[in-house]
């Protein structure tokens, strides 16, 4: 807003102080009806006679930087949102990069706690961002939801896995129990498995779609490389031999869930359990896939 000069210049008592102050109002040139006050100062900053003008044009020169520095911080508001988190609190700037990643991270360890319906303003708290910042890496919840699946759920699965359990220089008792030591460690976490569960019961096709994309090609390793080692010939019903390779993995899985999600007291290490349904499904393998065969 553009001022002309000073028309009014009035005195009046200060209300709580023993001193006078100076209001002044300065009407635009544009419109007579369009007046601004700006602040007080006192009596002692103007000079009644002669000496209004160059005071009050200083007045407004400071009322016109100020405006220019609201501005500027309105401007600048949303590049600091991702320095500021919801609550205020100041934190360093990351790159995009890793930015995404803890939101990632953050993400998963909220929905593993809270459930795939947690609302988004909660996490943006959780991550110390504005809700405006998440939406920008991640323009809806479906997209974050899905990126988390593919990060938290399918990523942890080692490709390497597949070529360790089928090097066969090695004893094939050696490799399962290798196999699934690290798998209980760092798969079947407490997270993996709460996040795993929330993910079945909000979308139906989460589940299905790991068990076909890694599960079911584990199955037939395992039991490929087992009949490998005892060389025994497996049923050709594909479906039969699946639910064999599930009696040791379901057991080791179960006991993760047990562990994590049911919170039973183990007292037993998990190595010695893992060690345990190992030798109990070598042990009866032979017998259980003659058992199958002469069913057939």
């Amino acid at each position: 807003m553009s001022f002309g000069l000073v028309r009014v210049v009035r005195f009046l008592r200060h209300p709580t102080e023993d001193r006078r102050a100076c209001h002044v109002r300065a009407i635009n040139k544009s419109s007579s009806d369009d007046m601004h006050l700006l602040q007080p100062a006192t009596v002692w900053d103007l000079a009644v006679r002669g000496g209004c003008y160059k005071p009050v044009r200083g007045m407004l020169r400071g009322h016109r930087v100020r405006m220019k520095a609201n501005t500027m911080r309105k401007r600048t508001r949303t590049a600091s949102d991702e320095g500021r988190g919801a609550s205020g609190a100041s934190q360093s700037r990351l790159p995009h990069a890793e930015r995404r990643a803890q939101i990632l991270d953050t993400a998963a360890q909220f929905f593993s706690e809270n459930g795939l319906s947690g609302q988004t303003r909660r996490l943006a708290e959780a991550c110390g961002v504005s809700q405006r910042l998440l939406y920008r890496f991640f323009p809806t919840k479906e997209e974050l939801v899905a990126e988390v699946y593919r990060e938290e759920i399918l990523g942890v699965f080692k490709a390497s896995w597949f070529v360790e359990l089928q090097d066969r220089s090695v004893p094939v008792e050696e490799r399962f129990f290798s196999f699934y030591q690290e798998y209980l460690q760092k798969t079947l976490t407490r997270k993996w498995l709460r996040l795993f569960l929330f993910a079945s019961l909000t979308d139906g096709s989460m589940a299905p779609d790991y068990i076909a994309s890694i599960i079911t090609q584990l199955l037939e390793v395992l039991m490929r490389e087992a009949a490998h080692e005892f060389d025994v010939t497996l049923p050709e019903d594909r479906a039969l031999v699946l639910e064999m390779g599930w009696t040791l993995h379901g057991a080791i899985s179960h006991y993760a869930i047990r562990k994590h999600i049911y919170k039973a007291r183990t007292v037993v290490d998990d190595d010695r359990i893992v060690e345990m349904h190992v030798r109990m499904f070598l042990g009866g393998f032979v017998p259980m896939v003659e058992a199958q065969a002469a069913a057939d």
